[in-house]
């Protein structure tokens, strides 16, 4: 957490500890994505009914432990606090084992998985575009694009560079 600047002190509950909570605080409601390194969920909370999305890191591959990919987004998306830039809430475990070769749990090998909890995103930029018959309006692209290249800015002020912008 951290510390407030002298006269701004938070006296809201302070967020939970990353990974002290459990992948069960949520319910899985439909897979929306699945890309190189993981499936993407849509999951309700189950305490207060927020909905989010639920992005399990792809352990599968991994023998010395956690994907370095994973660690380099999180340390990213730590740091970036920015309207226009997808939120990282939380991070959340599930317990796990690993399987032999007959698919059937192996007891001697432990493999949790974990989750990255962002805020959830009711429509992407690949989203809108599939669905509009007539394409989008000139006021709609700058919208778009302003919103875009504002969070691409702000990335650029905090020295990060995205290599892989594309519309979902």
């Amino acid at each position: 957490m951290a510390i407030a600047d002298f006269g701004q002190l938070n006296m809201e509950e302070p967020p939970p500890f990353w990974g002290s909570r459990g992948v069960d605080c949520f319910e899985k409601l439909e897979q929306v994505g699945e890309g190189t390194y993981g499936q993407v969920y849509m999951a309700r909370e189950i305490k207060t009914g927020e909905i989010v999305a639920l992005k399990k890191i792809r352990m599968d591959n991994e023998r010395e432990g956690f994907p370095i990919t994973a660690i380099r987004e999180i340390k990213i998306l730590n740091k970036l606090d920015h309207p226009n830039v997808i939120h990282l809430k939380e991070i959340v475990t599930s317990p796990g084992r690993d399987r032999d070769d007959q698919g059937k749990p192996d007891n001697n090998k432990y493999k949790g998985g974990i989750y990255m909890v962002f805020e959830y995103m009711d429509h992407d930029l690949t989203g809108l575009s599939d669905r509009s018959t007539q394409g989008f309006t000139v006021p709609q692209i700058k919208c778009y694009m302003k919103q875009l290249l504002t969070g691409l800015h702000y990335c650029h002020i905090k020295k990060v560079l995205h290599r892989d912008i594309k519309g979902d």
